[in-house]
């Protein structure tokens, strides 16, 4: 197994997901499609899931509503999964057509032998762990064992639960870990986002946090991002109208690239803090701000009185704060009216 990287994919940028999951419909072609569409959105990286058969979902268990509402009665939720799982084979292609794309492979493992597989065979170089997980410590401690960076998805928990979770990761060894507020539904309804949880999370926890946007549209992503959130993670479809689980939660190609678009600007907007004049901002500072001015003709030595002086545009003067200074100073030179009074046009009443 190769080493770690030494620095997360978050570090430097926020790290943009575009989570294919299974909106490939076990249809290759498609998650070949849904790479390039990745790739050309702008998105960091295309995140599928691997399971193995049983390895997650066992034969008694029963679809969710949104499940039952975009897949219909008809299918288990074992044999859905089965229609959709792509196999290790066609997984180790992915991940050399990502690398031809020029973006990061990814896959959620599903269970103990896909994430040896994943890290091991595959070399995944960040490990992303789905909300189902969040309270199977033995898993997340072998998934912090892997030495990859951490992306660990909290939908559904409490803050407590969320902690509990970190700290198994971190029992695992001491990797980077994002984690993302998540809403378990999809779509997530907008008055349930309490995107406030990711300023809870990161205070609470210590850690970098981030988004996996169930929402619909981009705003989720584009404020979470304005709220200090370093991971996006969200669903892309080639066809947002198609049968499946996750389609009609999922964003096109063309608004998933504008998501990103947005997503850069506000990270560009953000800045780093320090309050002080920008570049594009200093040339202006002469030109709006105002200094002492003459208020009438003022010849040569005049002693300057307040009924001289008063503060006007441009700055290119004495700053308004210096005019009481400047009072029982004498002019060294004429002024026009509105013309501004500089401390190399006085001198001490008595020189």
């Amino acid at each position: 197994m190769t080493a770690a990287p030494k620095n997360a994919p978050w570090d430097d940028r926020v790290f943009i997901i575009a989570e294919a999951g299974v909106n490939h419909d076990g249809d290759m072609d498609k998650a070949f499609a849904l790479i390039e569409a990745a790739a050309a959105a702008g998105a960091d990286a295309v995140k599928f899931q691997t399971w193995l058969p049983g390895e997650i979902v066992g034969r008694f268990s029963h679809k969710v509503d949104y499940l039952e509402r975009t897949t219909g009665v008809q299918e288990s939720f074992y044999d859905l999964l089965e229609r959709l799982r792509i196999g290790l084979e066609d997984t180790a292609r992915l991940k050399a057509a990502c690398e031809a794309a020029g973006v990061m492979f990814m896959s959620t493992p599903e269970g103990f032998d896909t994430l040896t597989y994943l890290t091991g065979d595959l070399d995944m170089a960040v490990v992303k762990i789905g909300s189902s997980e969040v309270n199977h410590s033995a898993f997340l401690t072998a998934a912090g064992k892997t030495g990859r960076p951490v992306i660990l998805s909290t939908g559904a928990s409490t803050l407590d639960e969320a902690r509990h979770a970190l700290t198994a990761v971190r029992a695992g060894g001491d990797p980077p870990v994002c984690v993302l507020h998540c809403v378990s539904e999809y779509p997530a309804p907008d008055g349930e986002m309490n995107l406030r949880a990711l300023t809870t999370l990161s205070g609470e926890l210590g850690v970098v946090v981030g988004l996996s946007d169930h929402s619909l549209g981009a705003e989720a992503a584009v404020a979470a991002t304005a709220m200090g959130a370093r991971v996006i993670e969200k669903h892309l479809t080639l066809d947002t109208a198609a049968a499946g689980p996750d389609h009609a939660a999922s964003m096109a190609p063309d608004d998933f690239a504008a998501l990103v678009r947005a997503v850069r600007r506000i990270e560009a907007m953000l800045g780093d803090g320090v309050k002080r004049p920008r570049p594009s901002e200093a040339a202006n500072i002469p030109g709006i701000r105002r200094s002492v001015v003459a208020l009438d003709a003022l010849p040569a030595g005049t002693l300057l009185t307040a009924a001289h002086l008063g503060c006007k545009r441009p700055g290119t003067g004495a700053p308004p704060d210096d005019l009481p200074r400047l009072i029982g100073h004498r002019l060294t030179r004429a002024l026009q009216p509105d013309e501004p009074v500089g401390w190399a046009d006085v001198e001490p009443a008595g020189t």
